[in-house]
């Protein structure tokens, strides 16, 4: 097959389908080149406004010449501005300069290349966060109102994934909401670790500022401060190399990589329950689930979500080795690595959380099926019950757990060996010796007498720790999800 020209053919060309099949619009564009060239030419902005401010022989008219250019971006020059400069920031500022001739001579005043990477870096770093946490808090809340809706229905819990004590099916999607929880405590404070790079040099030592300011320690920390309020930071880092200390994105994608184990739990266990039949994610009407199968109603979705989680959750490798390899005050090996690891986790884990909404939006439970397991494992469950109504019957402890050893085994192996249900109550019930109790297997055999504190368990948890937790994403927490894909 030939090779179609990429640019007359942009199917020809790979990419990403993080970006070109899942990922939303807005956090697709906080990773777009249109985003990190604007924001770079904003901060040449503010770096020129601060030391304007301080002094510097800086005009107004060069100012606004800056802010009417903002956007004004010629992409195609800047493209081969770097082919022959090899330098993507030099054939930015070349670029900035031609539409800015007057201001020209002023841009990029005294920095470095790190100071519109490394900043830009951290403001798509912070503004990915902003998008992530109302997703993440709309799933915690659709889980929620999940969770209350069933948190007094019974079904079997599973230790080993074998059959456990009962709990109900809202105590257990509470499990799920405890990890997101963490998860939004985490990226939370994660967003509010970040700082600023700021303004600090080749070295991180200022030296170019001081030259400019002649020496004046008060201006040059003055102007660090000015470009950080500017970019909408509270602090920068007291202290970088050339860069920022690359631990700051093990930090970042540690909270991510979380996130991804989290979702992964949450969506495996779905997986289990479709096979058990007894809870569902959405299933379209006119959803194909199989190829070659047609009754087949596969969990695609949560299948989708524990194979991008996967990705997510490797990621943060990339960061911990760039961290562990920077010598002295930076090596330049990191920036390939950070420019495809640190955008890939964000999107990733946008798309996890948005899929992850869709179907915490539309899950689907059978109580029938669920009640038909139970009533196949309960009758075990229940025998400390029996023993104990049949003592205040007047029965004797030991006579009674021998008849009891040798019912359940009976029964045992007609479930086991003959493949029929379970029959251990029904031979309780043909047993003389248990006639006292007859008339109380039923009660005694109530599954909701089973569960515990789950149902008050869940409505406390909801009430004390996660509603609050929701307050202040109110205002976002928007409509359904719609997956296009």
């Amino acid at each position: 097959m030939a090779t179609p020209c990429a640019e007359e053919d942009p199917l020809s060309r790979y990419r990403s389908p993080l970006v070109s099949r899942y990922a939303s619009a807005e956090m697709g564009f906080n990773f777009s080149e249109r985003k990190k060239f604007g924001t770079w030419r904003r901060l040449w902005l503010y770096l020129a406004q601060a030391e304007k401010s301080l002094g510097l022989p800086i005009t107004d008219e060069q100012i606004k010449e800056m802010e009417a250019n903002l956007d004004n971006i010629d992409f195609k020059m800047a493209a081969e501005e770097e082919k022959k400069l090899r330098h993507d920031v030099m054939a930015h500022v070349h670029t900035f300069a031609q539409c800015c001739p007057k201001a020209a001579a002023i841009i990029h005043l005294g920095a470095t290349s790190c100071y519109v990477g490394d900043n830009t870096d951290l403001i798509v770093l912070r503004d990915g966060f902003n998008l992530l946490l109302p997703k993440l808090a709309r799933v915690i809340s659709r889980l929620a109102d999940f969770a209350e809706t069933h948190a007094d229905l019974p079904t079997l819990g599973f230790t080993h994934y074998q059959p456990a004590q009962l709990t109900t099916v809202g105590k257990r999607c509470c499990l799920w909401i405890q990890d997101l929880c963490m998860d939004l405590q985490n990226l939370e404070r994660a967003r509010d670790d970040l700082r600023f790079r700021g303004v600090k040099g080749t070295t991180g030592t200022q030296a170019s500022f001081l030259q400019l300011f002649e020496g004046d320690h008060s201006k040059v920390e003055e102007l660090d401060r000015l470009v950080t309020a500017k970019a909408g930071f509270k602090r920068s880092y007291m202290v970088t190399g050339q860069t920022y200390s690359r631990k700051v994105d093990i930090g970042v994608l540690s909270v991510l990589a979380s996130l991804g184990a989290s979702v992964h739990k949450i969506c495996t266990d779905i997986r289990l329950l479709a096979n058990l039949k007894e809870i569902e994610e959405p299933f379209e009407k006119d959803q194909i689930g199989s190829s070659a199968m047609p009754y087949k109603r596969n969990p695609m979705r949560s299948e989708r979500c524990c194979s991008l989680a996967r990705h997510l959750m490797t990621l943060v490798l990339d960061p911990l080795q760039t961290a562990s390899v920077q010598w002295f005050e930076r090596t330049l090996d990191d920036s390939a690595n950070r420019r495809v690891c640190l955008a890939e986790a964000f999107l990733t884990a946008d798309i996890i959380l948005s899929t992850l909404q869709n179907i915490s939006e539309g899950l689907v439970v059978y109580p029938k099926v669920i009640d038909r397991r139970i009533r196949q494992e309960l009758p075990f469950m229940a025998t400390e019950n029996i023993i104990m109504a049949m003592v205040k019957a007047g029965g004797n402890r030991q006579d009674c757990h021998e008849k009891i050893r040798v019912l359940s085994q009976q029964a045992a192996a007609v479930v086991k060996q003959e493949g029929g249900d379970n029959d251990f109550i029904a031979r309780v019930r043909a047993d003389p010796y248990f006639s006292p109790i007859h008339n109380h297997l039923d009660s005694l055999l109530d599954p909701s007498s089973f569960t515990g504190r789950a149902p008050q368990q869940v409505a406390k948890f909801l009430k004390e720790e996660v509603r609050p937790a929701l307050i202040p994403y109110q205002s976002k927490m928007g409509g359904k999800v719609e997956l296009t894909l």
